[in-house]
């Protein structure tokens, strides 16, 4: 379609009137084109992790404390700032301690607000005055921008500065105008925040996250494979269905589904307990990370659920790879390769024992088909996942925020991979009617998932699952997923789960530049940036790869992972000064945060800052507003010469 100029330039009229309003628009938008870059935060692979990732949010990412400590180190104490930044933080819950000491009196308050205040205005000098006012809550939004900017001139207005704190003191209304300030503070401290995959699984409150996320503004969120089994679900796909349920067994996570998204899983229960009720099913017990937490009668009905889903699982799988022979994953089919007289296994030409021979749900002769009983509890399980509302909400607002990858400011968001051979050149993949590789195969995959959740088509359906665990999903990035083999057989050869070339191809400075170029992206300060494989810092591994031009932030977030990682997760921060890493140790519990004023402790992995600020003017926005100001700039030139 054409750019019709008059027509466009007609509709911006409507917006500004004359050649005045146009005029100080321009000056407007310039001016902002010359503050100082915003902060984006990066964060991967959150699985399930509410406390330390919304302690992250809390603390900007450690801006906060880096504020406070630049506007206080000659004039507080450690705890003192340390307080500060707590109240900030958690405001409510750091207020309710204040008071329970009797430490809430009317000289605390005031400096409280005053330092509030302070920091507020550190935090938001990067922002236009506008930008500022729009962050604030509506109940408090004069009051605040008064203080602000009161406090910028207070040798002048000290007396009305003083009055407006004593009145909101006197007036019972501090407790709320701390909680406003803070949540300002916060606001400001994360200009925009990308989320490069899996916020579900191994950790228990996926939803918590979801609910957080969608309260914000500025975010995009790149999907993981365990999102996209989640979406799958959601949409339908009773292989991933049973995948997920499987999942949240082995990590003592049923109440997510049942307490949070509604899922009704009693009858998976009781079929669990009643076909495998002489079953000891010691490789199916859940892997808990909050010990103690549950009796070992839960203990071993979790093993049952677990147990009973992976047979479900494996027979769902089966028959979908029959149904697609154009996805290639013959290779997986299993319960076929079983002597179940002998309880052995044939595998790539290796027989192998089977730790344990109890299957009571499979006909050898047909192994692949479901009893009547398992048939019934996909059916209701089924039902359950495609009528929860809060699911429904969750999986919308993914399809809205998110997609496969994503271009930010000259850098290539991708949680998983891009699926290359070994000799580098892009593989193409043969997805639905079509045959793709690269971008257009990423591209074209968000179509597909589109077509899934919108319109129910069901080839679409299938793939999803292939996406969750294919060779060539960009999700995935290995050979096979080893579930079975995990399982059932006690030789870790087996287990191994080889990754696909690119792990290894990208690994080279040359060829991230490769992959940049082939998105449209050339500029010197970009980057590949990817989460999904856990970092192994604990065994040297880095996450700064490729002379810095990739750069893998998954570093632990999930406990299951952090005996790997010996961390808990990275942070990637992108200010107008550069880019900084960090490396994060264990967190605190939020209640220890809010009692002791314990913060998320880090260290610098890369620091890549630069001399010279980033500018709004050298970011994708800035871009935009260039473009808004040659349009305004071509209005100006028709109101003089009186065309408009």
């Amino acid at each position: 379609m054409e750019y019709d100029k008059n027509a466009y330039l007609q509709l911006l009229s409507r917006e500004f009137t004359n050649a005045k309003e146009v005029t100080e628009e321009i000056i407007n938008l310039e001016a902002i084109l010359k503050l100082p870059k915003g902060t984006e935060i990066f964060l991967s692979d959150l699985h399930g992790e509410y406390e330390p990732f919304v302690h992250i949010l809390n603390n900007g990412a450690g801006r906060i404390k880096a504020k406070i400590n630049d506007l206080y180190k000659t004039e507080l104490y450690k705890k003192d700032m340390d307080d500060l930044a707590t109240l900030i933080y958690y405001p409510e819950e750091r207020l309710s301690i204040i008071k329970s000491r009797n430490e809430n009196t009317p000289e605390w308050y005031i400096m409280n607000l005053r330092r509030l205040v302070e920091v507020c205005r550190e935090v938001g000098t990067k922002y236009s005055r506008s930008k500022v006012r729009k962050t604030l809550p509506n109940n408090f939004a004069y009051i605040i921008d008064e203080l602000l900017h009161a406090a910028s001139s207070k040798t002048d207005k000290e007396n009305y500065y003083q009055s407006i704190l004593d009145n909101i003191v006197e007036l019972g209304a501090a407790d709320d105008l701390i909680k406003a300030i803070s949540k300002t503070i916060k606001r400001l401290a994360i200009d925009y925040l990308h989320v490069v995959g899996d916020i579900f699984d191994r950790g228990q409150y996926p939803d918590l996250i979801i609910d957080r996320l969608m309260k914000l503004k500025y975010l995009d969120i790149q999907w993981g494979n365990h999102d996209i089994l989640w979406m799958a679900a959601a949409c339908g796909n009773d292989a991933c269905i049973a995948n997920l349920v499987r999942i949240c067994a082995r990590y003592d996570n049923i109440r997510v589904l049942e307490d949070r998204y509604g899922i009704n899983i009693r009858p998976l229960s009781i079929f669990a307990l009643q076909t495998y009720k002489e079953d000891p099913g010691k490789k199916f017990l859940p892997k808990i990370y909050d010990y103690n937490k549950y009796a070992d009668t839960d203990n071993r009905l979790l093993s049952k659920i677990n147990k009973a889903m992976t047979i479900i699982q494996f027979k769902l799988e089966g028959q979908l790879i029959k149904k697609h022979p154009e996805y290639k994953m013959e290779h997986r089919l299993l319960l076929d390769k079983i002597d179940y007289k002998s309880g052995t296994i044939k595998l790539n030409g290796n027989k192998y024992k089977l730790n344990d021979k109890y299957f009571p749900t499979i006909d050898p002769k047909h192994p692949y088909r479901l009893t009547d009983e398992e048939k019934e509890i996909v059916e209701r399980l089924h039902t359950s996942f495609t009528s929860s509302s809060k699911l429904k909400e969750h999986v919308k607002f993914l399809y809205d925020v998110g997609s496969t990858y994503k271009i930010f400011n000259s850098n290539l968001l991708i949680h998983a991979c891009i699926p290359v051979n070994e000799d580098g050149s892009f593989t193409r993949v043969k997805v639905l009617d079509k045959e793709l590789e690269g971008k257009e195969l990423l591209d074209y995959l968000d179509n597909v998932i589109a077509k899934a959740y919108y319109s129910g088509n069901i080839e679409a359906k299938d793939y999803m699952w292939y996406l969750w665990c294919g060779k060539d999903s960009p999700f995935f990035g290995k050979e096979k997923m080893t579930t079975f083999e995990r399982y059932f057989i006690d030789d870790k050869e087996t287990h191994k789960e080889k990754k696909i070339p690119y792990y290894t191809f990208i690994t080279k400075k040359e060829n991230c530049e490769k992959v940049l170029k082939s998105f449209g992206i050339e500029e010197e300060f970009s980057h590949i940036i990817n989460g999904h494989t856990p970092v192994k810092s604990s065994e040297g591994e880095s996450p700064v790869r490729a002379e810095g031009k990739l750069l893998v932030i998954d570093g632990g977030f999930a406990k299951a992972y952090r005996e790997k990682t010996g961390k808990a997760g990275y942070t990637l921060a992108y200010n107008s000064r550069g880019l900084v890493l960090n490396a994060n140790n264990t967190p605190p519990s939020i209640k220890d945060a809010v009692r002791y004023g314990e913060d998320l402790q880090s260290e610098i992995i890369v620091d890549a800052r630069t001399l010279e600020r980033k500018t709004v003017a050298d970011t994708d926005i800035g871009k935009d507003l260039r473009n808004q100001i040659d349009a305004l700039k071509a209005l100006l030139e028709e109101y003089r010469k009186h065309n408009i």
